[in-house]
């Protein structure tokens, strides 16, 4: 009865996929999806906030882009800016990204090199950041998958897999700083939601010598799906708390939203909707 039964399961078990079974398939979906994406352009809101210790507005910069495909990556031009920094409880408007109110303005040189670099991966296709998200086969190499389980999320079957470092990873150098969990479409074997955040803090050295911590690091992107089977991220956000020589501290929200995608070609017809289908 025993070994009746043993046989009975044995098909079940053999059909089981493993975590790098599914993230390797991921990774060739996602070389064939890049591919895919360079054929379109859309547009790209980017908002910078920077908030003081006691909760306060530092600044914040909100930014549009149209973005265009090259042959190796993307090219965005701003179309739109609007922003505001917080002095004495008070706001006041600026019509320039990097805009300062003084001499020595910390938020203005930092605000304009976190939204000149959010979401403008050079080496992505679509300017999501590959360090952060272990996707492509190379980056995998670096990492240790685990299936952690199924589930539905907005009304799709997914797996649930968490990954972090793989120890004494030779490519700790290349970005591999990494851990969180993604969740797979099952029938399309490619990511809907990935979560990350940093899998070793900043060197306790670092924080006594020269005061600088950086906390809750952590990056979120959103994929949806449209015309022709094709995922694209839609939303990636982040956040972290940074305090620097004792005398700055600052909790900075990143924001940044995809839409109104069209077929590259001018003849051609918008060819998604804004929102992403389910």
């Amino acid at each position: 009865m025993k070994r009746l039964f043993a046989i009975a399961l044995f098909p079940v078990h053999v059909s089981a996929q493993t975590a790098d079974e599914i993230m390797a398939k991921v990774a060739e979906n996602q070389t064939r999806a890049e591919a895919a994406r360079a054929g379109f352009v859309y547009r790209q809101n980017v908002l910078v906030r920077m908030k003081r210790a006691n909760g306060k507005l530092a600044r914040e910069e909100d930014r549009e882009y149209s973005v265009t495909p090259e042959p190796d990556g993307v090219k965005r031009e701003m179309t739109h800016f609007s922003g505001k920094y917080g002095v004495g409880g008070k706001e006041f408007p600026i019509s320039d990204p990097g805009e300062k109110y003084k001499d020595n303005d910390v938020d203005a040189d930092l605000a304009k090199s976190l939204a000149d670099d959010f979401g403008n991966d050079e080496e992505s296709r679509d300017g999501i950041n590959q360090d952060l998200f272990p996707l492509t086969a190379q980056k995998q190499k670096g990492y240790v998958f685990k299936l952690a389980g199924q589930e539905t999320w907005h009304d799709r079957a997914v797996y649930r897999i968490t990954f972090e470092p793989r120890r004494n990873s030779s490519d700790d150098q290349d970005g591999t700083h990494w851990a969180g969990e993604a969740l797979i479409d099952k029938a399309d074997l490619t990511p809907v939601l990935i979560t990350t955040h940093l899998a070793h803090g900043v060197p306790i050295l670092v924080k006594t010598l020269l005061g600088t911590n950086i906390e809750q690091l952590g990056f979120k992107v959103t994929y949806g799906k449209f015309n022709d089977n094709l995922w694209f991220p839609v939303n990636y956000s982040g956040e972290l708390k940074v305090r620097l020589l004792f005398l700055y501290a600052r909790t900075i929200s990143l924001g940044l939203v995809n839409s109104g995608f069209q077929k590259a070609d001018v003849k051609s017809s918008i060819a998604f909707e804004d929102h992403p289908a389910n």
